[in-house]
This record gives structure tokens, C-alpha cells and sequence, in this order.
């Protein structure tokens, strides 16, 4: 993987502006933050940005794949106040359970999420290298 940044560009915090890669390429659809079961464990924005974040994880491992090989992630978020408020805490979050990650990032804030009771949306495109 090679990480794309024009050198007259200031670094982004939190994402890299492109990523190219070769190999493998691994969709993992928009996962929200409930369980295996489909049922949420909570309403707290910050356990159900760490559950989608679990469920990624979960669907790349199924392809043989792990979070250092995201290329790119979009977030879907049902309030963008709460995820600016609560930075410090999704970033923690996401080092957790993703790790260092060198992907390319966009965020969204949309009205609603087909599941009421869902605040975030994390889809991932992962790409394995050819072995």
C-alpha cells in the first residue's frame, strides 16, 4: 500500500488523503452497532462507533483479512456534533480496535439510518496484498 500526499499539501489529521494498493480488494458493507445477533447493547454513540468498528473487523477477518489492510473507510453519522464533541473518545476507539491505519476517510452526516436506534455507519473497502 502506498500512501498518496501531494508534498505541498498540510498532513490530515485522523485519515490520508489516497491510498494505492494491489491485490485482493475486500467490500465490507455498512455495518452499524449491534451485535452478531442484531440486537444494540447500547444508545451511547461512542459503544456503538467501537461495535461497528468490531463488526469491520469481524467481516474482513472472514475475507483473511485484518484493518491494516483498509484502503478507505466512509462514516455515516446520525449527528456530526456528537462525533466532533466526542473525538478524543472515537479515536480511542478506533486505535483499539483498528490500530494504526493509514486510510483514506470521508464522513457523512445523514438524516437517518435505516435502523432507528443506529448513530453511525462504518463501511470499509480493505485491499490483501498478492501473496
Amino acid at each position: 500500500m502506498r500512501i498518496l500526499q501531494p508534498p505541498d499539501w498540510t498532513a490530515p489529521r485522523g485519515y490520508v488523503n489516497g491510498v494505492a494498493a494491489h491485490g485482493t480488494t475486500v467490500f465490507v458493507a455498512g455495518q452499524i452497532g449491534w451485535n452478531a445477533h442484531c440486537e444494540f447493547e447500547s444508545d451511547d454513540f461512542v459503544d456503538q462507533v467501537r461495535q461497528a468498528l468490531l463488526n469491520v473487523r469481524a467481516v474482513l477477518a472472514e475475507a483473511g483479512a485484518t484493518p491494516a489492510h483498509i484502503t478507505r473507510m466512509t462514516w455515516y453519522l446520525t449527528d456530526k456534533r456528537e462525533y466532533l464533541t466526542r473525538a478524543k473518545e472515537v479515536g480511542a476507539v478506533f486505535r483499539e480496535v483498528i490500530g494504526v491505519y493509514h486510510a483514506a476517510m470521508s464522513a457523512v452526516q445523514v438524516s437517518a439510518l435505516l435502523e432507528d436506534r443506529a448513530k453511525v455507519e462504518i463501511e470499509a473497502t480493505a485491499v490483501m496484498p498478492v501473496a
